[in-house]
C-alpha cells in the first residue's frame, strides 16, 4: 500500500525493517498486512555495525513516533537482513563483504534495547518470500519456494505457513548450487561470492551479468562500467552481445530453479529481485530453461512474478515478528511446584 494511507486507532502494528547492502527501508504494517508510511535511508554498508545499526534505528524511532501518534500500537520490531540470521536470538551468524563487520551482531538485541519492544530477526529473503505468502504472489498457498534475482540470487521455501531455516541457518542459499554455465571460454569456474567459484550467483546476478557483458565486449571496465541495468537497456536496444548476456544469466537462473523444483515440489515459484524485473527478455528465456528442467508432475507448476516490490521484506519482516509472538502466547507455561 502506498505510503499515507488512512491508519485505524488502536489496532496493534510492527514496525518492519528491510535492511540490506545498499539501503534500509522501514514501516508500519498492520495486522492485516498492509504496509503503511515506508521510509527508506542508504545504508552506510561499509562504515561497521555501529552504523548501519545506528541507520535501523533511527528509521524504527521515527515510525514509532508516527505509530502512537496515529493511535496505533506498537507491539514489535521485525527485521529481514541481509546475512545468515541465527532467528533463535536474531543475530548475525555470518556475511558477506558487502556489509562491513555485520557478522557477529546482535542485531535483534540491539533493536530491542533501542526501541523499548520485541524484537526478531530473519534472513532478507525468508522475509520477502513471508510477506509474498501473506498478501502478495502466494498468498493461500501451502507452500511457496521464492528466488530472487538481483545482486545476489536468494531463495526460500515456506513450508506450513513458516521458511524452512535449515539446521544451521543457511537453508535458501539458492545462488550457491552449481551452474554448468558458470564458466568463463577457458572452462575456468567463475568465482562467486561466497568464496567458491561455478554457481549459479556467478553468471546469473545482476553484476555477473554486467562482467559476462564486459568479458564479451571485451570492454575495459573503467572506460564502460556498465550495470546490469545497462545491459538490460542495450539488449532491448537490440545491441546482440547484450542480449547474450542477459539470456545466459537468465537461462542459469532457469536451470537452477528447475531443478530446485524438482526436488522441493512446492505449490508456487514467485520470483522476484531486480534482475527479474528486466522484462520479457530476461522472463522468456529463463521460463524456457525452468520448464525444460521439469520433471512431467510438475509441468503444470504455477511460475510467477513477485507481487510486493520493494515493500514484500517489510511486510514479511512484520509478519516474522507476528508470528513469533503469538507461539511465545501460546507457548506452554512452566510450573514449579515446592
Amino acid at each position: 500500500m502506498p505510503p499515507g494511507t488512512p491508519l485505524s486507532p488502536a489496532r496493534r502494528c510492527v514496525i518492519g525493517v528491510d535492511l540490506g547492502g545498499t539501503k534500509t527501508a522501514a514501516g508500519i504494517v498492520d495486522e492485516d498486512g498492509t504496509l503503511h508510511a515506508a521510509e527508506s535511508r542508504p545504508t552506510p554498508a561499509t562504515a561497521g555495525a555501529a552504523a548501519i545499526l545506528a541507520t535501523a534505528v533511527g528509521l524504527v524511532t521515527v515510525l514509532l513516533e508516527q505509530a502512537r501518534a496515529a493511535g496505533l500500537n506498537p507491539v514489535a520490531v521485525g527485521i529481514g537482513s541481509a546475512g545468515v540470521i541465527d532467528t533463535r536470538d536474531g543475530s548475525v551468524v555470518s556475511a558477506t563483504d558487502s556489509l562491513t563487520g555485520w557478522a557477529g551482531t546482535r542485531l535483534a538485541a540491539h533493536l530491542a534495547e533501542q526501541s523499548g519492544l520485541p524484537a526478531y530477526a530473519v534472513n532478507d529473503v525468508h522475509a520477502h518470500n513471508l510477506g509474498e505468502h501473506w498478501v502478495g504472489a502466494s498468498a493461500g498457498a501451502d507452500s511457496s519456494l521464492l528466488v530472487a534475482v538481483g545482486t545476489g540470487v536468494g531463495g526460500s521455501l515456506i513450508l506450513a505457513g513458516a521458511p524452512h531455516l535449515g539446521a544451521r541457518a543457511v537453508a535458501g542459499h539458492a545462488g550457491h548450487l552449481a551452474s554448468p554455465l558458470a564458466y568463463d571460454d577457458g572452462g575456468r569456474p567463475l568465482p562467486c561470492s561466497c568464496g567458491r567459484a561455478g554457481h549459479v550467483e556467478a553468471i546469473a546476478s545482476g553484476p555477473s551479468i554486467a562482467l559476462l557483458y564486459r568479458r564479451l565486449a571485451g570492454g575495459d571496465a573503467a572506460a564502460d562500467p556498465v550495470s546490469a541495468v545497462d545491459v538490460a537497456v542495450r539488449a532491448a536496444a537490440g545491441e546482440p552481445l547484450a542480449l547474450r548476456a542477459l539470456t545466459t544469466g537468465a537461462t542459469a537462473a532457469g536451470q537452477a530453479v528447475g531443478g530446485l523444483a524438482n526436488m522441493l515440489d512446492p505449490s508456487v515459484v514467485v520470483v522476484g529481485g531486480g534482475v527479474a524485473g528486466a522484462g520479457d527478455l530476461w522472463w522468456t528465456p529463463f521460463r524456457a530453461a525452468l520448464r525444460a528442467e521439469l520433471m512431467d508432475p510438475l509441468a503444470d507448476l504455477p511460475v510467477v512474478p513477485a507481487a510486493l516490490g520493494s515493500g514484500a521484506a517489510i511486510v514479511g519482516a512484520a509478519r516474522f515478528a507476528y508470528n513469533r509472538l503469538s507461539a511465545e502466547l501460546n507457548a506452554p507455561q512452566e510450573h514449579h511446584h515446592v
